[in-house]
């Protein structure tokens, strides 16, 4: 709705305000540098034949511009490209696994894990890894053997150690 909102505001008479942009007097040159005035007015001074030839119109150029033709079409928008495309293939579709721990998801997409799948497949591997292979995984989740091999090598789940104090200076939690 804001598209179109801007759009007419940005369209409301354009006609008009491009006609009045066009007649407006077209600014006029910066000035010159003194010394070039001089350099100047001895050119013209000398040939006077420059300011008429500056002024003179080119009959053959502007033949050739009245007979350039310009076609313009506005590009597709992304979206009309999508819809043009071939139709999207139904999704498969599976049930989470194991606790959901109040999620409400009702079916994930065929080769992709929630997150609270995932760290119960890291936390099984990491405990039970002759159990949990990458195979097991990638059969249980549908899941590509590729992906599962590197979300076991690059992720793991957190480990929360607690060393206890070495010495009587280290200082106790209250």
């Amino acid at each position: 709705m804001g598209a179109s909102v801007t759009r007419a505001i940005r369209n409301f008479n354009l006609e008009n305000r491009a006609e009045r942009e066009i007649s407006k007097m077209k600014p006029s040159p910066a000035p010159r540098h003194p010394a070039t005035k001089i350099h100047l007015r001895d050119q013209m001074s000398s040939h006077p034949d420059i300011k008429k030839e500056i002024d003179r119109k080119d009959d053959k150029l502007l033949s050739l511009l009245k007979d350039v033709y310009v076609d313009s079409t506005d590009p597709m928008s992304s979206m009309q490209v999508k819809d043009a495309g071939t139709p999207q293939e139904p999704k498969e579709f599976r049930l989470l696994k194991g606790h959901h721990f109040g999620i409400n998801v009702e079916n994930i997409p065929k080769g992709k894990i929630s997150v609270v799948e995932a760290l119960t497949l890291l936390n099984n591997h990491k405990l039970y890894p002759d159990t949990w292979t990458a195979e097991k995984i990638a059969e249980e989740y549908q899941l590509e053997q590729k992906d599962v091999n590197s979300l076991l090598k690059y992720f793991v789940t957190f480990e929360v150690k607690v060393f206890p104090p070495g010495d009587k200076k280290a200082i106790g939690s209250k």
